[in-house]
C-alpha cells in the first residue's frame, strides 16, 4: 500500500475503509491518496450565470440589496414569480456584484432543481472548504452545513430554480450574522416561505420594457414601430422580451413584423436560432414543467383548468367559475372519475403555488374573487392543447359563464367579470362557440343585453354588430340565430338614439322572416311587435298603437296570453297610447298588465317592476301626481331590495321621483335629487354614458326652474360639449341640449334687461 499524509505523527493513515482496486489472485489493495489543494480566498463554488444584454436594474434589485449582511442574522430572501420575470437574473446580478466587490468569502451558486443537484453542489463544496470529501453526499452536505454554522468568513448562497421544496429538507442553509441565502422559485407554498423574506418578482413595467426594447433594437429606422404594442401582446414578460428582440434581429425584423408574425403563427415557431442570454428554454416551453408539478399533484385536474381559464380574461376570471356544475361535470368527463368543488378549489391552489396563476382576495362579496393568468401562459396553454379537446372546452367555459350570471345583476363588478370574460372567450375561440345545429352559445347574446340593460347601449351595438358578422360568416345570413342577432341590433339601436334605424333594419329583417319563418313564427311577430314600437319611437306614435292592438290578436291566437311576447306586446301598446296623447288610457292598459305579469311572472320579476314604473309614469301624466310620487316611492324601496342601490333601473326609479317633486312645485328640492343622483351615475356608470349626461340636463332644467338661469345656462354650455364629444352633432339629445342651452340664455338675458 502506497500513501502519503500530512499527519503530523508520521506516515501512517487509517485505511481501514479505504478502497481501491485489487490486482491479481492475491489480497494486495492498492490505494493512492493524494493532497487535497488548499482553497484559496474568496472562493466560488458553480458558475454564476452572465447577466443579460441590456439587462436594467429593476426594484427586485433594491429590495436584494437592502439586506446586506451586518451584525444582525440575515433572513433567507425569497424571489418567486411566474416562470420568465428574470428571477436568475436578479441573483446572478447581486452574485456577480458582491464577488466583484469581495463582499463574501464563499460564493455557491447551487442549481436546485433536484434534490440530488443540490447534494452534488453542498458535497463540492465541503470538499473546498473542509479539505475533506466524503463518498455520502448526505454526510458531505452535513459538513457543509456545519462549517457554514460555525464559521466567521463572509458567505452567500444561491438556490437557483428550487422546483420542490422538499427537496431542501434538511439542506437549508443555516442563519448566521455572517452568510445569506436567496433562493429563486415559481413555488409559493407556505412552508417555503415561512420565516422567509419574499421578493415577488414582477413583469416589466411599461416604461421597462419600452426602455429595454429601445436599448436591446438600437435606433435603426422604423426598428421600433410598434415597440409599446409588442410589449403589451408579450404582457411586459422580460423573457418574450428578450428571445422576440432577438428574434427581430435575426430575421431583421421591425416589431410590428413581429406582431404580425406573432398573430398569426403559433408561438414555438417564433424562436430564435439560439436563445440569448444563455436562457434554457423557448418562451413556449417555460411553463411544461410547471403544469406538469401542477398536474401530478391533482391526478391531472389543474392541467384541465389550467386550459379552462386559457380561453378567458387574462386580468380577471370569476373564481367561482370553477366550481361551477359545467366545469365539475366536463372534468368528470375527461379524468373519469368523480370531482368535487373541492377539489377544483385544491387544483387551483396547486396552480397558484407554481406561480402559474394568481387570484385577487375576496374583498367583497362571493363572486367577486378572480383568478389571473398571464396571457403567454394561456397562449402556450391554448397551443398545446389537443384538438379533440378545443371544442368541448369552450363550450364549457360558455355554460359556466352562463350558469353564474344572475337574473338580475346586482354585483356590477362580477357583471362586468362576465362580460369581459365572454369577448375573451369568443376572440379565442371563435368558430367553436357556432354550429348549424345549435346556433350561438346564448352566453354571446347575454353579453350583449348585459350591456344595453346597464346603459352602455353604444357598446351594446358594437358589440352586436360584431356578434352578427360573426353569425353571418359561421351560420349564414338566414340561419334563425343570424336573423334573432340582427333583432337585438335593431332594439340596442333604436335605444342608442337613432329609431330611426331600427325601423329601417326590422324592416328588412320582417321580410326576411316573412320569407324564412313564416308569418306565424313568433320570431316573426316579435319582429313586428319591435317595428311598430319603434315607429312610433321615431314620431308616428298613434299608427303604433293601431299596429299593436291588430297584432295583439294573432299574439295570443299563437302564443297564448300569458306568453312573454304577448306581455310585452300589450306593454308596448300601453306605452304607445300615452306617447299619442292618451295618458289615461295608457295607465289603465299599464293596471291591466300588471295584474297578469303579478299572476305570471311574480312580484320581483323585473318585468313585473318595469310595469309598476310604466303604470306610475303614465298615473303622472294623467294629472294624479301624488298618486304616481307614492307609487314610485313604493317602487324604489323594492327596486333596492330585490335590485340594488346602484342598478340602473333603481337609479331610474330615482330619477323619476325626482322629476315629480320638480314637477309638484319644489324646484329647489328636485335639483337636490338630481344633484345626488348624478353623484352616484358618475361613481357606477362613468361621465360619459347616456344616462350621466341626460341627470345632468335634468339638474341643469330644474336649477333653472329653482331661479339660477345663468347656472342653467353654464351647466347647459358644457353638457353640449360633452354630448357633441359622445354622441354627435346629429343626435336628438345633443340637439335638445342646443335647444335648451338657447332658452336658458334668453332666460339669463331676460333677467339682465330687467334689472
Amino acid at each position: 500500500m502506497n500513501a502519503r499524509s500530512d499527519n503530523p505523527d508520521g506516515d501512517r493513515v487509517d485505511a481501514s475503509h479505504a478502497r481501491g482496486l485489487q490486482v491479481g489472485d492475491g489480497n494486495t489493495q492498492h490505494n493512492h491518496f493524494y493532497d487535497r489543494r488548499k482553497v484559496s480566498w474568496p472562493h466560488q463554488v458553480g458558475v454564476v450565470p452572465v447577466l443579460a444584454d441590456r439587462r436594467q436594474r429593476r426594484p427586485a434589485d433594491d429590495a436584494l440589496a437592502a439586506a446586506t449582511v451586518g451584525e444582525t442574522v440575515v433572513v433567507c430572501q425569497v424571489l418567486a414569480g411566474l416562470g420568465g420575470v428574470g428571477k436568475t437574473q436578479l441573483a446572478a446580478n447581486l452574485a456577480h456584484q458582491v464577488w466583484r466587490d469581495r463582499q463574501v468569502d464563499l460564493l455557491m451558486w447551487v442549481t436546485a432543481t433536484s434534490r440530488s443537484s443540490i447534494l452534488t453542489s453542498y458535497a463540492q463544496a465541503a470538499a473546498d472548504v473542509t479539505g475533506t470529501e466524503d463518498s455520502d453526499p448526505g454526510q458531505a452536505a452535513a459538513q457543509l452545513l456545519a462549517w457554514l454554522a460555525g464559521t466567521d468568513r463572509r458567505w452567500l448562497i444561491v438556490l437557483d430554480d428550487l422546483t420542490d421544496p422538499t427537496d431542501l429538507r434538511g439542506l437549508w442553509p443555516p442563519a448566521t450574522t455572517t452568510g445569506r441565502t436567496v433562493v429563486t422559485t415559481r413555488r409559493r407554498d407556505t412552508a417555503l416561505l415561512h420565516g422567509r423574506t419574499l421578493i415577488d418578482v414582477d413583469l416589466f413595467t411599461p416604461d421597462e420594457a419600452a426602455a429595454y426594447l429601445h436599448r436591446k433594437l438600437g435606433d435603426a429606422e422604423h426598428r421600433l414601430d410598434e415597440a409599446a404594442q409588442l410589449a403589451a401582446d408579450l404582457g411586459y414578460l422580460p423573457l418574450a422580451l428578450a428571445q422576440a428582440a432577438t428574434y427581430i434581429l435575426d430575421q431583421d425584423l421591425t416589431c410590428a413584423g413581429y406582431r404580425k408574425r406573432l398573430a398569426r403563427r403559433r408561438l414555438g415557431t417564433l424562436r430564435p436560432p439560439v436563445l440569448p442570454d444563455d436562457q434554457p428554454t423557448a418562451v413556449a416551453n417555460t411553463y411544461t414543467l410547471s403544469v406538469d408539478l401542477a398536474d401530478a399533484t391533482t391526478g391531472g385536474l389543474a392541467r384541465i383548468l389550467l386550459q379552462i381559464a386559457a380561453l378567458l380574461d387574462p386580468n380577471g376570471i370569476p373564481l367561482d367559475l370553477f366550481a361551477t356544475e359545467a366545469v365539475i361535470d366536463y372534468c368528470e368527463q375527461r379524468l373519469g372519475q368523480p370531482v368535487n368543488a373541492d377539489d377544483t378549489h385544491d387544483a387551483i391552489r396547486a396552480l397558484h403555488r407554481l406561480s402559474l396563476t394568481s387570484t385577487t382576495p375576496d374583498a367583497r362579496a362571493p363572486g367577486s374573487a378572480a383568478l389571473r393568468v398571464h396571457a403567454l401562459v394561456q397562449r402556450a396553454t391554448r397551443e398545446a392543447t389537443p384538438d379533440e379537446h378545443r371544442r368541448t372546452l369552450a363550450v364549457t367555459a360558455a355554460d359556466a359563464l352562463v350558469e353564474l350570471w344572475p337574473r338580475t345583476e346586482r354585483d356590477a363588478v362580477h357583471a362586468q367579470h362576465l362580460r369581459t370574460n365572454t369577448i375573451h372567450l369568443h376572440t379565442t375561440t371563435g368558430a367553436l362557440l357556432w354550429n348549424q345545429e345549435d346556433g350561438g352559445h346564448p352566453v354571446l347574446s347575454k353579453t350583449g343585453e348585459s350591456l344595453g340593460n346597464i346603459g352602455l347601449v353604444t357598446i351594446a351595438v358594437n358589440y352586436i354588430s360584431d356578434l352578427r358578422a360573426a353569425a353571418e360568416r359561421h351560420l349564414g345570413p338566414y340561419h334563425a340565430d343570424s336573423l334573432a342577432v340582427r333583432g337585438e341590433l335593431a332594439r340596442w339601436l333604436g335605444e342608442a338614439g337613432d329609431p330611426v334605424g331600427a325601423v329601417v333594419m326590422l324592416e328588412h329583417l320582417l321580410i326576411d322572416r316573412l320569407r324564412v319563418l313564416g308569418s306565424e313564427h313568433p320570431d316573426t311577430l316579435a319582429t313586428r311587435s319591435s317595428l311598430a314600437r319603434w315607429c312610433g319611437e321615431s314620431g308616428d306614435a298613434a299608427g303604433a298603437a293601431v299596429a299593436f292592438q291588430q297584432m295583439i290578436d294573432d299574439f295570443v291566437r299563437v302564443l297564448g296570453p300569458d306568453h312573454p311576447a304577448t306581455l310585452i306586446a300589450r306593454s308596448n301598446l300601453a306605452w304607445s297610447l300615452g306617447k299619442s296623447g292618451d295618458a289615461a288610457r295608457a295607465a289603465v292598459a299599464f293596471q291591466q298588465l300588471l295584474g297578469d305579469r303579478l299572476r305570471v311572472l311574480g312580484p320581483d320579476h323585473p318585468g313585473t317592476l318595469a310595469t309598476r314604473s310604466h303604470l306610475a309614469y303614465w298615473r303622472g301624466k294623467a294629472g294624479d301626481a301624488a298618486g304616481a310620487a307614492e307609487a314610485f316611492q313604493q317602487l324604489l324601496d323594492d327596486r333596492l331590495r330585490v335590485l340594488g342601490p346602484d342598478h340602473p333601473e333603481t337609479l331610474i326609479t330615482r330619477s323619476n321621483i325626482a322629476r315629480l317633486r320638480g314637477e309638484a312645485g319644489d324646484a329647489a328640492s328636485a335639483a337636490v335629487a338630481f344633484q345626488q343622483l348624478l353623484d352616484d351615475r358618475l361613481r357606477v356608470l362613468g361621465p360619459d354614458h347616456p344616462r350621466a349626461l341626460a341627470t345632468r340636463s335634468h339638474l341643469a332644467y330644474w336649477r333653472g326652474k329653482a331661479g339660477d338661469a345663468a347656472g342653467a345656462a353654464e351647466a347647459f354650455q358644457q353638457l353640449l360639449d360633452d354630448r357633441l364629444r359622445v354622441l354627435g352633432p346629429d343626435h336628438p339629445d345633443t340637439l335638445a341640449t342646443h335647444h335648451s342651452l338657447a332658452h336658458w340664455r334668453s332666460q339669463t338675458s331676460n333677467c339682465g334687461n330687467n334689472q
